[in-house]
């Protein structure tokens, strides 16, 4: 299957240039990926790296004892594991999808390997690595100033930029997972934002109904990981892609 640069609405992807491109395109292969497809499992080397098209993905800490907590996500603006960019082997994380999409993939040494002869894609690629982190530790910040209705207005403002559609497909357990409360928490927030004309809530599903106002709701809670991104990327957010605009 050919797969064309230019129709590519992975950030990471559509911002090489197009001998970089060149390079991938022939180990490049389509996947689908599911709600609940494991990208790769904590402290195991990986076989493929996975930028998404559609769909947003989650890295999730786990401890000893089996507590989960979403740490980071991801989607179309960028890649899954940061392995090959950051030559670290394995992570300690658990990866997986947590809204159904599509995306594509490439084996971890053939990456590595394109990455080894060009500067520039692992510029690209290590700013990547940098915008994730920053995004990790405002959701440690967040977990530990922000009330649980805060820091879901957050959540499901970054799912919103990285998606098309004004709706999100989720359960309140999962939920439960990603903001490391009880289900009990994640119902009472939702009828929070509810009241507030933020969003519309039914079974499964969250559709973004004021986006202004669910930002301002969200206050400091959302903000710096997102500049961040435009800072050393581009644009994030719908649209984001086609605007074509990168960091220098």
């Amino acid at each position: 299957m050919s797969i064309h640069q230019a129709n590519i609405s992975n950030g990471l992807l559509s911002l090489l240039s197009a001998d970089d491109f060149a390079r991938l395109a022939p180990d490049v292969e389509p996947i689908e990926l599911p709600r609940s497809f494991v990208f790769s499992k904590a402290n195991e080397a990986p076989a493929y790296c996975y930028f998404p098209l559609s769909g947003v993905g989650s890295i999730v800490a786990i401890s000893p004892e089996g507590q989960q907590a979403e740490v980071g996500l991801f989607g179309r603006d960028g890649m899954t594991p940061t392995i090959a960019a950051l030559e670290s082997g394995s992570h300690v994380h658990a990866i997986f999808m947590q809204i159904a999409g599509h995306g594509l993939r490439i084996r971890v040494a053939a990456l590595g390997a394109a990455l080894a002869r060009s500067a520039p894609m692992r510029s690209l690629f290590t700013r990547y690595g940098q915008t994730l982190a920053t995004q990790t530790a405002f959701t440690a910040l967040s977990n530990a100033v922000h009330h649980v209705e805060e820091r879901l207005a957050r959540w499901i403002l970054m799912c919103h930029d990285r998606t098309d559609e004004q709706s999100i497909d989720l359960t309140h357990d999962f939920l439960s997972t990603m903001l490391a409360v009880r289900r009990p928490s994640v119902t009472t927030a939702l009828h929070v934002l509810e009241g507030k004309h933020l969003i519309i809530s039914t079974r499964g599903v969250i559709m973004v109904r004021d986006r202004e106002a669910l930002e301002a709701f969200a206050r400091d809670a959302y903000g710096p990981p997102e500049q961040e991104y435009r800072r050393l990327i581009g644009p994030l957010g719908k649209g984001a892609v086609a605007s074509g605009a990168v960091a220098a």
